[in-house]
């Protein structure tokens, strides 16, 4: 055993040698040479490996400590009901149903973006941008002579802005007002048959408030010919609406029912609702977690960053599928023109998938949420790791997921019983597909089910065959590779059939002409 004061000596001894050794270019040949770098090299791959347990492991237990937190979470404070173990509703319907819970956190894009590798990715788009931009000057100065800046796409985009935002404003009146107002009437007191007469009033109400949000937009979009980005403000807010109010009739009214009596009832604060109204949740409750401050200029950054989007969304419209669509329909249909039309289209059409998640669901929303000093911003996961996409579709977009799970998902499996999770799941993606198809056809002012056809007929199955279980890299390649195909498929047959619908206008107006794709039959 060597002396403590051999030992303190002798390590003295060392660092006077080390600080003795020359520094510069020839150090590490000092220092050991190769052996030294193999070692470093070692020594680095094992701290990486460490990491990556350790990450791994923390993932799972803060996982676990989260489910076990939520399933035991009293949903708006009250006691958990208990079931009898023997009961027959223990095993058919689940009657508790777990609800969405809101704490503080950022989005998950915010969080990485405190990463230098992650802002190098953000900096690659912008750099695409103005690529884009640069490119577009060029070619106008060398075959032009002159600048010419054309902003046509983006000015016919959103032409009539100004009488979507006069029809949103009746559509936000009536959802404000009418909703309220109905769960105010069923939640007076039952002592009388005062309140059956209210109840009936407030179904009245109801079905006036549906007829207001499915028929003004519509009218207008028709009767006006509204432009595909004006058409979006309104059918988003009419389905964000619709979305809204039946989250606040879903989460109050049980709680209204339940009451005996009429004693201790009480309806929801008007400011709870108007805040809901505004924030970036489709959830309803009285209260969400909230931020201290609000920082303005995140709130004017992520505004910039999707104005930003858009000019971006606008170039590559005009730049990659214009020239290649325009006069397509011009043409003679072939299996070899499609085939060489969705190729061409992949490119922008993953660029525009993009953009629209980067835009609304990161800038769009965490705007607001910032404004109203909304705490859970957890509007999407990381679905870019996906490896099946039963993964995908819950966290390409947490806020309507959230929606469908409760409202379709949950309640499908109370209704029809705790094992019929397939029908559940398969009514989930029928409203998805119905919903999103409806949007294209108020957006673009035709049917073409695509949308339809891409969820039901191949994301439904795709949804079953690739499933959580499979995992690996292979498998995240081969949900890029469908993502890349499946956009490449919108984009193409919309664009066909948007310029097939203005070279081929029909001279009668029925029913099948309106229903049937155009592209399969103009050829101008």
């Amino acid at each position: 055993m060597e002396p403590r004061a051999a030992r303190s000596r002798r390590r003295a001894g060392s660092r006077r040698e080390q600080e003795d050794r020359p520094a510069g270019g020839g150090n590490a040949e000092v220092l050991g040479g190769p052996d030294l770098v193999q070692w470093t090299q070692h020594m680095e791959a094992v701290k990486a490996q460490l990491l990556e347990q350790a990450q791994s492991q923390l993932q799972e237990l803060l996982d676990r400590a989260m489910s076990e937190a939520v399933q035991s979470y009293p949903p708006q404070g009250r006691p958990l009901p208990t079931i009898p173990p023997d009961s027959p509703n223990n095993i058919q319907k689940p009657s508790l149903k777990k609800g969405k819970v809101f704490i503080n956190r950022k989005s998950l894009l915010d969080e990485l973006m405190e990463v230098q590798h992650f802002r190098t990715i953000y900096h690659m788009f912008i750099a695409g941008l103005c690529v884009f931009i640069i490119s577009t000057v060029a070619i106008d100065l060398i075959d032009e002579g002159r600048l010419m800046l054309e902003f046509d796409l983006l000015i016919f985009s959103f032409g009539q802005l100004p009488l979507a935002l006069m029809t949103w404003a009746p559509m936000f009146l009536s959802t404000l007002l009418v909703p309220y107002q109905a769960l105010w009437l069923w939640a007076r007191p039952q002592a009388s048959g005062a309140w059956a007469l209210g109840a009936g009033l407030g179904c009245v109400l109801l079905a006036a408030h549906t007829a207001v949000l499915g028929i003004l937009p519509v009218h207008v979009a028709v009767k006006y010919q509204l432009p595909p980005a004006s058409s979006c403000v309104l059918v988003f807010e009419q389905v964000r609406f619709l979305m809204k109010s039946y989250s606040f009739l879903r989460e109050a009214v049980p709680g209204i029912l339940r009451t005996k009596g009429g004693e201790g009832v009480r309806a929801p604060s008007f400011s709870s609702y108007l805040y809901f109204l505004f924030c970036p949740t489709l959830i309803y409750r009285e209260t969400y977690p909230r931020t201290p401050n609000i920082r303005w200029n995140y709130v004017a950054k992520n505004f910039a960053q999707a104005l930003g989007c858009v000019l971006y969304a606008c170039f590559i419209m005009g730049r990659l599928c214009v020239p290649v669509f325009a006069n397509m329909s011009r043409e003679p249909f072939s299996t070899r023109a499609l085939v060489l039309s969705v190729m061409h289209a992949t490119l922008p059409g993953i660029f525009m998938l993009l953009l629209i998640f980067f835009a609304f669901l990161h800038c769009w929303l965490n705007a607001f949420a910032e404004m109203l000093r909304f705490g859970d911003r957890m509007f999407y996961r990381d679905w870019w790791n996906s490896t099946s996409f039963s993964n995908y579709y819950r966290t390409w977009n947490v806020v309507v997921h959230d929606w469908l799970y409760s409202y379709v998902y949950q309640d499908g499996l109370w209704l029809l019983g705790g094992q019929a999770r397939r029908a559940a799941m398969l009514g989930v993606f029928l409203v998805s597909s119905v919903v999103h198809e409806y949007i294209f056809c108020f957006v673009l002012g035709f049917f073409y089910p695509v949308m339809m056809i891409l969820f039901l007929v191949i994301g439904g199955p795709m949804n079953f065959m690739m499933h959580d279980r499979h995992t690996g890299p292979a498998w995240n390649v081969l949900m890029w590779t469908m993502l890349f195909l499946g956009q490449g498929i919108q984009v193409s047959l919309y664009c066909q059939e948007w310029y097939a619908r203005r070279h081929c206008p029909l001279a009668q107006t029925t029913f099948w002409g309106l229903v049937t794709p155009r592209s399969w039959s103009c050829h101008t």
